[in-house]
């Protein structure tokens, strides 16, 4: 009886290995990736720039530096004051000005008349700079919480206002024709049919309104305020702590970046169609 002999190059492969390469990663994995590696690779050069006295540490303090600050801050307490006053403007505002924009833009995307109404108005106040308001809402406001939160507001307002117009609009008009067959009121319309498919814009205009309401926020809080992160930037270049300042405007980029973070998540949760692209 004969023997078949195998030949050993003939052998299928074994399959290769799973690497940890870089390329191995997931699109969202490397996402992640690249967003932590590319800010500590700034702070990295920056540290050596400041060491290396490649800039100026009075107007450019070494991140080192900062953070030593932003330690003395934090066991001061000074730090947690600032930044919850902030929070909390932030937050009044943001519900001030957000929830009526959300409503009045979805109305506006369903109902032709309100548009024709209240389009050329936030055309002609869009532009015009929110900064510019300041004084404005000091003398309606005062100095107190009303003119801070009225300025988160305002700058909430008009992104929301405006993608959430745009959302219902871009909505596909059998949608809507299905609703009104079905005799659907207009309650049932705005719930079921126009806020569930302007979602995707809504969300962005929240992020946009997020991030206009921290600018506002500490602008107005440079002007009559005893608290807050803008108080904390505005209080320290009058005394030259230039580290002082600097731990001031980490923290407005730590709080964006954290809520773009929880935006995000929410956006996948409630947007799930538009997220797995």
């Amino acid at each position: 009886m004969k023997t078949i002999e195998i030949d050993p190059a003939s052998k299928p492969a074994a399959p290769p290995r799973a690497s940890l390469s870089f390329g191995a990663l997931s699109a969202a994995g490397r996402d992640r990736l690249l967003g932590i590696l590319s800010p500590v690779l700034l702070l990295a050069l920056w540290e050596i720039a400041a060491r290396t006295g490649f800039i100026d540490v009075r107007y450019f303090p070494a991140p080192s530096t900062i953070f030593d600050t932003l330690v003395k801050l934090a066991k001061s307490g000074e730090l947690w004051t600032n930044t919850w006053a902030s929070l909390q403007r932030l937050f009044w505002g943001f519900v001030v000005g957000g929830i009526p924009a959300l409503v009045l833009g979805i109305l506006m995307g369903l109902y032709r008349p309100l548009r024709a109404i209240f389009d050329p108005l936030i055309a002609a106040t869009y532009p015009i700079p929110k900064s510019a308001l300041l004084p404005l809402i000091l003398l309606i406001f005062g100095l107190g919480e009303g003119s801070k939160v009225a300025m988160v507001a305002i700058g909430v307002f008009f992104p929301i206002v405006i993608n959430a117009v745009t959302g219902v609009r871009e909505i596909n008009k059998i949608y809507l024709d299905v609703g009104r067959n079905f005799q659907a009121s207009r309650w049932q319309v705005f719930y079921t049919i126009a806020l569930p498919g302007a979602l995707p814009f809504i969300m962005t205009g929240v992020k946009l309104g997020v991030g206009m309401g921290l600018i506002l926020i500490a602008l107005a809080e440079m002007v009559g305020a005893k608290s807050g992160l803008g108080f904390m930037i505005w209080n320290a270049w009058e005394i030259l702590s230039v580290e002082a300042m600097y731990v001031g405007l980490l923290m407005i980029a730590l709080i964006g970046f954290v809520f773009s973070l929880l935006l995000n998540e929410v956006e996948r949760w409630v947007v799930p169609w538009r997220t797995e692209r």
